[in-house]
């Protein structure tokens, strides 16, 4: 009995003594061989880890560590095609300082590229000693969740904006924002990663962007450069200030201030129309520049009639003709697209997300979304119609909302296009949010030479 426990007594030792050395699991795409983040390893007594960017899953836990263990995989819109005994899943000799190489099957058209806010984006890799692409895998400006995207070209560099922000042990509910350098310009290749450079306070957490004196939630619709009385690019935005979800108190346009690096009011509108986020694009129409602030909303691309509600111009679903001034609008006019799901030939029920021109398809491409869902659709005009669509994104249980597509990320003279959204349990049935990536942005590929994308058009 004595020999047998210092046997035992060694054994563990010489686990702990090693648990510096992780047991590294790596999962990865069967058809591209890019690792896939969040897939979850999940153990029979409920134990999960999460793959990070790189796919890269670090166990460290003791328990586990000189034992063979069987995982759960799964991962929304992959699947894992081994099996032990009747369960979706792997057994694997968990050693220190081992490694398992694991492949999954995508399922979704679009493929999951990396996590672009939040703490521990690398966390994993780091832990591997592996390396990483982006400046600040860890934590960035103090942000650990961020909601809803948008982003404009501003002097040269990618200008970032999102909603409600969370910190560690702090908030930030009137707008967060950052910067990056665009591709080619010793910015990063989107397939890579986006190195943020925050807005930040003498705390190092991501500053108020857009600090107004009134109470509630200030949230950014959209973002569109116009030059001056004096030919000066200027950035402006426009946004509301609310109480929650409910109608705004304040509307207006905001003005970014270089010398201060915030936002102010530049001109106050009456609130006809309720927070809708917007991905704005600039588009030519009758000889005349506008900037779509939504597909069915618009204004001359020209410093006086941004402040002149009577110069916006909105677009009549009825008599499909664009009428002089501003209406209410609300996320019910995103609803507007009656889009068909081309799989089941069933309403949808996707809300228009954004809309961009895509010169590979040389048509204007939408995506709509749907508590979790992404659909893709095409169109002659940016106002539509849009009918067919193809789900080019899944998620189990989960939401993801506010999708948004970069076409300064296009690749391949637009043949690739990227998309991200915020992953979040919010209005969705999620019973369990994913530690690290709930209430943050990801990032997807898509690939528009894919043929089960000709329904769409």
């Amino acid at each position: 009995m004595r020999s047998l426990a210092i046997c035992l007594f060694f054994g563990s030792a010489l686990v702990l003594a090693q648990r510096g050395k992780p047991f590294v699991v790596h999962v990865t795409d069967d058809a591209t061989g890019r690792g896939v983040p969040l897939v979850e390893l999940r153990t029979l007594n409920e134990v999960a880890f999460i793959t990070d960017s790189a796919g890269i899953a670090a166990i460290d836990d003791a328990a586990l560590l000189g034992h063979a263990v069987v995982f759960k995989v799964r991962s929304h819109g992959y699947e894992f095609r081994r099996k032990f005994f009747d369960q979706v899943a792997v057994r694997l000799e968990v050693t220190p300082g081992g490694r398992a190489e694991l492949k999954i099957h995508r399922v979704s058209i679009a493929e999951r590229m990396y996590r672009i806010t939040g703490a521990g984006i690398y966390q994993d890799s780091l832990a591997a000693g592996l390396p990483v692409p982006i400046e600040q895998p860890l934590l960035n400006g103090g942000v650990v969740g961020q909601d809803t995207a948008s982003a404009a070209i501003y002097r040269g560099r990618i200008f970032w904006i999102w909603g409600d922000t969370l910190g560690w042990g702090q908030y930030n509910f009137a707008v967060s924002g950052a910067t990056s350098e665009l591709p080619g310009h010793h910015g990063l290749d989107p397939a890579a990663g986006i190195d943020l450079h925050y807005f930040t306070g003498p705390d190092g957490f991501s500053r108020r962007m857009l600090p107004l004196k009134g109470r509630g939630l200030v949230w950014i619709g959209g973002m569109i450069t116009v030059r001056d009385g004096e030919g000066i690019e200027r950035l402006l935005a426009t946004y509301t200030r609310q109480d929650g979800l409910k109608p705004p108190d304040e509307c207006g346009v905001a003005l970014f201030n270089d010398e201060k690096g915030v936002f102010e009011p530049w001109v106050e509108r009456p609130c006809v129309w309720e927070h809708v986020s917007s991905h704005p694009f600039r588009h030519t129409d009758g000889g005349r520049e506008y900037w779509y602030l939504y597909p069915l909303q618009r204004v001359p691309n020209d410093w006086d009639a941004v402040r002149d509600p009577k110069r916006w111009e909105t677009f009549s679903s009825e008599s499909r003709k664009w009428e002089a001034g501003e209406r209410k609008f609300d996320n019910k006019d995103r609803d507007r697209f009656p889009l068909i799901d081309a799989a089941t030939g069933k309403p949808s029920g996707a809300s228009a997300s954004c809309v961009v021109w895509n010169e590979f398809r040389k048509r204007w491409i939408l995506l709509a979304e749907f508590v979790g869902n992404v659909y893709y659709s095409e169109a002659d005009r940016p106002e539509g119609p849009f009918n067919q669509a193809v789900r080019v994104l899944h998620h189990d249980h989960y939401n993801f909302y506010n999708v948004v597509s970069h076409a300064f990320f296009n690749q391949e003279s637009g043949r690739v296009i990227y998309f991200q959204g915020t992953y979040t349990t919010s209005f969705s049935n999620a019973k369990e949010p994913t530690p690290r990536y709930d209430y943050n942005q990801i990032m997807y590929r898509l690939r528009l030479d894919d043929p089960r994308l000709e329904p769409a058009r």
